[in-house]
């Protein structure tokens, strides 16, 4: 990874914490969807943040459009087809997994194909797979036509 990263963003956090590796097939798929959750987030205000600097309103209504369940939803239904069997199962894990919540403004099936979808994200980052990460958010983006 560049600037020195090496191995991945979520490798250096580890190294630079002193955090031993963990077999992430032990983590839980609401632990996966928590932490796949923070990593699209992040991606997305990089991209709307870099597409121009503006009031942090208008910066969280036009990330917010794009993060929420909803959205989310829309977007793995375009990436299934792209996904390998790995990654489909890790998406199947975390849809089916029984949450105590559910978000505001969301269908239950929206709900659940988000938190299938976080799942995906937080397994791909903790994996060390960023640029998998980008690319599958790129890919449904495009094929969403969404303005990021």
């Amino acid at each position: 990874m560049e600037q020195g990263v090496a191995g991945g963003i979520d490798s250096y956090i580890k190294e630079q914490f002193a955090i031993p590796e963990v077999d992430i097939r032990t983590y839980s798929p609401l632990a996966l969807a928590y932490i796949g959750d923070g990593v699209y987030d992040l991606v997305i205000r990089s991209i709307v943040v870099a597409r121009g600097n503006t009031r942090a309103g208008e910066l969280h209504r036009r990330t917010s459009r794009i993060v929420r369940a909803q959205a989310q939803a829309q977007m793995i239904d375009v990436l299934l087809p792209r996904l390998t069997e790995e990654e489909r199962e890790v998406y199947r894990r975390g849809r089916n997994a029984k949450s105590p919540t559910m978000a505001k403004n969301a269908t239950m099936l929206d709900y659940r194909k988000a938190t299938g979808f976080e799942a995906l994200m937080g397994w791909l980052y903790l994996r060390d797979e960023f640029a998998r990460v980008v690319e599958l958010i790129r890919q449904g983006a495009e094929e969403l036509k969404l303005r990021l």
